[in-house]
């Protein structure tokens, strides 16, 4: 396994308890999806893995987070890119005022080799053209779409084995959505491992092997993506979809009273 979550409680400012023994596994080379509404504790599920809980005022109450044999609850954010964890927060939070080539050397700082950080690089380039094509740009001044695209690529400056990614669908049309989607699916063909948290269920299930549901801090629903696909309570709850009743409807005629 690349990533093992076991009986995780997590709570803010000493009190507010996040999550609620949270187990989960993420295999090498999968894509693990979690689907939940707000406030579910998804994004903290990530900043516990990232080690970003601490500057939100967190803590890790009990439990364990590893990858590999590496405790990474004991060990701070710098530490855990070295281990290989790159996090993409939820907005889209690039440096504005840099330019794109900038951020992607800010994201490779972690990188100690210069052929890795070159390697780095050229995969970005590869994977968003548009990067390379607006390098001296200011961030700030590109699209959300680009800007969500430059904030992948600044984690894959660090050249992960595991990639955290943090709702990269929000705010961004249809068109932008499926092109992220399928960005994902080539970024874990390349041999990363994705753990992504994403409001878009019908996006998550498409590129995911594995699955989550949260559900108010604990796992209640768990398998692989095709079969959460599947599940009545995912297609109501988050694809939209009425599951067929079997109840006998009374047909009406257009002229009943």
């Amino acid at each position: 396994m690349a990533l093992t979550v076991d009986d995780l409680h997590v709570s803010y400012g000493g009190a507010v308890r996040a999550l609620r023994g949270i187990s989960l596994a993420v295999p090498d080379g999968a894509i693990a999806a979690v689907l939940g509404s707000n406030g579910a504790g998804k994004s903290t599920l990530l900043r516990a893995v990232s080690g970003a809980l601490r500057s939100r005022g967190g803590r890790i109450d009990r439990g364990t987070v590893r990858l590999d044999d590496a405790d990474l609850s004991r060990l701070d954010p710098a530490a855990i890119v070295r281990r290989g964890v790159a996090h993409v927060p939820e907005g889209r939070k690039i440096f504005g005022r840099l330019t794109v080539e900038e951020n992607l050397r800010a994201g490779g700082l972690g990188n100690p080799s210069r052929a890795a950080r070159a390697a780095a690089r050229e995969r970005v380039h590869e994977l968003f053209p548009i990067l390379a094509q607006r390098r001296t740009q200011r961030g700030g001044l590109l699209s959300g779409g680009e800007q969500q695209m430059l904030a992948i690529g600044r984690a894959l400056m660090a050249g992960p084995r595991l990639l955290l990614l943090d709702e990269p669908s929000l705010g961004l049309a249809p068109k932008v959505i499926g092109q992220i989607g399928e960005v994902i699916t080539e970024i874990n063909r390349q041999g990363t491992s994705v753990l992504l948290i994403e409001q878009n269920a019908t996006m998550a299930l498409r590129v995911a092997s594995e699955a989550f549901v949260l559900d108010v801090g604990t796992v209640s629903l768990s398998g692989s993506a095709d079969e959460l696909s599947r599940n009545d309570d995912v297609k109501r709850l988050y694809l939209g979809v009425r599951p067929e009743s079997t109840e006998e409807r009374p047909v009406l005629s257009r002229w009943s009273e």
